[in-house]
């Protein structure tokens, strides 16, 4: 394969911003420089000025295979990824069936193989009686280990003290969590039905999915990896108080030592809050709840603060038929990977955060907290997983999405930036208004 040279771009890693040029060779960062020379039969791309990125690291997806695939799939959602900037993805174990033993596991990376736009990760789901499953995971062989400690659905809520005890007590991997208290959102759910009978509003939503009940769990969670110094990771993080709770500051200190307790939020809880229940009903109902426009500011304030280590998106599809039922039939989740750069380029457009913000958020931070080897920088001998952006304007349009449940909640949205182009291990895997070639996602290492 032919070296890939990209000139004249504005290069986004480790904090800085800076003019330079980028040499892919064999898949990875072979030089990054000024003036580097064009050799024979390089391929020549001249980025005009533009953001050349790390392809940004999704520390949270449900792309559904196995057994939901009518509404979505490995090579759907991983497509819809890549034309989003997204490289590398680590998906859920909430599949039917889950996935919460080593055979599950290895099911799914035997089914993204070939099949992947991005790179992948799955998760080893932890049960109330899987606990030996998670005792002896191979720490190489998975990003984490989730915990439900709020509602789910099948076998995958863990509500038992003494497992969950025993799971931040044991666990070989960081550990990530889904905190909402179970008994707070049923107490809600039932105040409300003695209310509306079967007729509650998606006004209600985060009302029901409270914020006490986030708080309630996530303290609990806290409180366990405290007492057995666990790696945790607290997933998206849907309230400005839940805040207060963890450390603000860089997740690499500056002693080199790392946060133990981290902090992600999402995307959708940066550009939506109550006010667009009225416009978009449950097209944007998902579990924790969108909630006050207070705590969309107060998140995007965190991130900048560092009291939030990660940005992801919680992709998590349905079709437009799901969620035309009824509140209570409506299923939690919304597709997001397509436009969620884009997205979280508009807080830079406005000035609350920087590029180079964005970048941590979402690409160098995961890389570092989950362990990725050779990935999330733009870092020579790393693997050439690139975006480069363009600063032209870009309406979302419904027949432009490429997820398989076929919508999106910022259609009609005007974002300042498009995706010109994506790599993963250095092949082009989006031209900017097509996919190009093959999937070319791997499996990823994890330094551990």
């Amino acid at each position: 394969m032919p070296d890939t040279l990209i000139v004249n771009a504005r290069l986004v890693s480790s904090g800085r911003e800076y003019d330079g040029d980028l040499r892919i060779t064999g898949g990875r960062i072979a030089q990054i420089g000024s003036g580097l020379s064009a050799r024979d039969g390089d391929n020549v791309i001249d980025a005009a000025g533009r953001r050349l990125l790390p392809g940004m690291i999704d520390d949270q997806v449900h792309f559904r295979e196995p057994g939901l695939e009518y509404k979505a799939d490995m090579a759907t959602e991983s497509a819809a990824a890549v034309a989003g900037g997204l490289t590398t993805f680590m998906d859920m174990p909430n599949t039917t069936p889950p996935t919460l033993d080593a055979a599950a596991l290895e099911d799914k990376y035997r089914r993204a193989a070939g099949r992947a736009w991005g790179n992948f990760g799955f998760y080893l789901g932890a049960s109330n009686d899987n606990l030996e499953a998670v005792r002896t995971l191979d720490p190489r062989s998975a990003p984490g280990i989730k915990v439900f400690m709020g509602a789910s659905t099948g076998n995958m809520l863990v509500d038992d003290p003494e497992t969950l005890d025993a799971i931040f007590r044991e666990a070989p991997t960081p550990i990530i969590t889904h905190c909402e208290d179970t008994p707070t959102i049923e107490a809600n759910l039932a105040r409300y039905k003695a209310r509306y009978g079967e007729d509650i509003p998606i006004e209600a939503h985060p009302d029901i999915r409270s914020r006490e009940a986030c708080l309630k769990s996530t303290q609990l969670a806290l409180q366990l990896a405290r007492r057995h110094d666990t790696r945790l990771h607290v997933l998206h993080i849907s309230t400005a108080d839940e805040l207060a709770l963890f450390e603000h500051g860089p997740l690499i200190r500056a002693d080199g030592s790392r946060k133990r307790i981290t902090a992600e939020t999402c995307i959708h809880f940066l550009r939506f809050d109550r006010g667009d229940y009225a416009r978009l009903g449950n097209l944007i109902k998902c579990n924790p709840a969108i909630k006050d426009a207070s705590d969309r500011e107060g998140l995007i304030r965190g991130l900048a603060e560092d009291a939030i280590d990660v940005l992801a998106t919680d992709h998590a599809p349905h079709t437009l038929e799901e969620k035309s039922r009824p509140y209570q039939q409506a299923p939690s989740g919304l597709p997001l990977v397509q436009y969620a750069l884009n997205a979280a380029l508009e807080l830079v457009h406005e000035g609350r955060l920087t590029t180079a913000q964005v970048v941590q958020k979402f690409a160098h931070a995961p890389a570092q907290l989950f362990d990725v080897r050779e990935r999330g920088f733009l870092e020579e001998g790393f693997w050439a997983d690139l975006v480069l952006v363009d600063d032209t304007p870009m309406t979302v349009r419904r027949e432009d999405v490429i997820s398989k449940c076929g919508w999106s909640p910022f259609e009609g949205t005007t974002f300042h930036t498009r995706i010109a182009a994506t790599w993963v291990n250095g092949v082009l895997a989006w031209n900017g208004t097509a996919l190009a070639g093959t999937p070319q996602g791997q499996r990823l290492e994890f330094a551990r």
